[in-house]
């Protein structure tokens, strides 16, 4: 018999009792944290705050939540790894998918940015058919054919209003954030969770730091307040969705995970005065009943795919 990895033989030990209870209440908070950080950041991008510009502060202002969370939960013992190539190429590939979803948030109102975004899911699985050879049964694909038809039923092709191209990089950053689930699936047979979002917070921010010389910008309070609280709460976000992890299965806590859809209906209203639209809400039903379609057979399966908040 093979004898335990130590990032296995790590997570182990601080793996606590399941209580499903506060693993679900840590989930809603992350998530509600979440939807909070994007309606921060949508601010920012209406004040002149571009989608580079914000990607820096995102990570930035996020970090010292993570480096103390990371000193709380083992160290330097948490983040040690073998395998800084895939973590590079998690991150890259992590990084592009935050750049196009705030790209699209500079574009699309709120709710249907995060509507959109929760089709990742559904390419999550359609990848892992295609690049795992995976074995997806045909009720999945109907669940599939509906999550992408509530996709349509938002954007509607020609007749919705929304800017074409905010769409598209939209339908993009879903695209890859359903790739980054593939590539956690296998950075997680050896990697722990913690050591996996502190190495990409890193290299978000190096990365990111190395334009902002030419992009920095003086803002108004308000709009340092937005950056900072949107930085502040995405850490805080993967934090708690994170431990919600430790507490109860992921199968359990991913239906939760599309209340953010809700938040972002209300703070679009809230904040910007945008109304959900009857194709808004119907398409977020319909992307809501397919995904967790999905993740209740790949619960059956025992490997799920979460929604794509974990990427932000």
């Amino acid at each position: 018999m093979k004898s335990a990895t130590p990032n296995a033989q790590l997570d182990a030990a601080h793996r606590p009792v399941e209580h499903r209870g506060r693993g679900i209440a840590l989930r809603i908070g992350g998530v509600s944290c979440f939807a909070a950080m994007m309606a921060a950041l949508k601010y920012a991008t209406l004040h002149g705050v571009g989608p580079a510009e914000i990607l820096f502060y995102r990570n930035f202002f996020s970090l010292p939540t993570i480096v103390l969370w990371v000193v709380l939960n083992g160290g330097v013992a948490a983040v040690r790894t073998k395998r800084p190539g895939a973590h590079a190429t998690r991150s890259a590939l992590g990084l592009s998918v935050m750049f196009c979803t705030f790209v699209a948030l500079s574009m699309l109102p709120l709710a249907e940015a995060t509507v959109i975004s929760f089709s990742a899911p559904l390419f999550a699985t359609i990848l892992s058919a295609l690049v795992l050879k995976e074995r997806v049964l045909w009720h999945r694909w109907g669940a599939i054919a509906v999550g992408l038809l509530g996709v349509l039923v938002v954007i509607r092709p020609g007749a919705s209003g929304l800017p074409a191209l905010g769409v598209a990089v939209a339908l993009a950053a879903a695209l890859g954030a359903g790739g980054v689930t593939i590539t956690l699936r296998q950075i997680g047979q050896t990697e722990n969770a913690t050591a996996t979002v502190f190495w990409f917070n890193i290299a978000c921010v190096i990365a990111t730091a190395i334009p902002m010389p030419f992009l920095f910008h003086v803002h108004a309070l308000n709009v340092w307040a937005a950056l900072t609280l949107g930085g502040l709460l995405g850490g805080i976000a993967q934090i708690m969705m994170t431990a919600a992890v430790r507490f109860a299965p992921v199968s359990a806590l991913a239906p939760f995970d599309y209340l953010q859809m809700i938040w972002a209906m209300m703070w679009g209203f809230f904040l910007f005065d945008a109304l959900p639209t009857w194709n808004g809400v119907l398409g977020a039903l319909l992307i809501g009943s397919g995904g967790c379609y999905v993740i209740w057979r790949e619960r059956k399966a025992r490997t799920v795919i979460v929604p794509s908040s974990n990427e932000l």
